[in-house]
């Protein structure tokens, strides 16, 4: 993996779990520098062993990184501008069949924060889309007429401020969310 560009905890190396997890938002706007094939295979790797219900591992990733076909993805979706500008950005494919199924989506769900969480971690930010338009999609991505691209995951290092833990989130106070042992 390529040790430029790795964001840090206190400058030794890779974010620290939980700081990855504080650090990672939203990111629609990237800087024109792309990603190392490691540093991208190793999103795709923690993508592949997030789990799964009965590990039936319901997804296939397809990693895009041409710039034209970047721009021509973002077509898929009125809000998925940013993967035209981004570095890469895998689409999450699963059987048509099942992507409606509860467990299913749960799966992706895990699978999506698998990979945005890998990517926060190594500096790289990412943003999710939804898919309006299957039929462009699979022209674009050459998928199977048996599945169906569930969501895209534009990656790049942000265009603005690097990745950092947010200190103070635009969340929910903690202790309006969290009780314990009973409401």
């Amino acid at each position: 993996m390529s040790e430029a560009g790795r964001a840090t905890s206190a400058g030794h190396g890779p974010m620290a779990a939980f700081d990855a997890i504080a650090a990672r938002r939203n990111v629609r706007e990237y800087a024109a520098r792309p990603i190392a094939p490691a540093d991208l295979d190793q999103i795709l790797e923690a993508g592949r062993r997030a789990p799964s219900s009965q590990n039936t591992q319901p997804w296939d990733f397809i990693a895009v990184t041409d710039p034209g076909r970047l721009r021509a993805l973002a077509g898929v979706w009125r809000g998925a501008g940013h993967v035209a500008g981004s570095a890469a950005t895998v689409a999450l494919v699963v059987r048509a069949d099942e992507a409606a199924s509860g467990r299913v989506q749960f799966d992706l769900g895990q699978a999506a924060m698998a990979l945005m969480i890998a990517a926060a971690g190594i500096g790289i930010g990412s943003c999710h889309s939804a898919i309006g338009d299957q039929d462009l999609a699979r022209d674009l991505l050459g998928y199977p007429a048996d599945r169906t691209c569930a969501l895209l995951i534009s990656l790049g290092y942000p265009a603005g401020r690097p990745l950092a833990p947010i200190r103070q989130p635009d969340r929910r106070p903690f202790d309006q969310v969290v009780h314990r042992d009973r409401w």
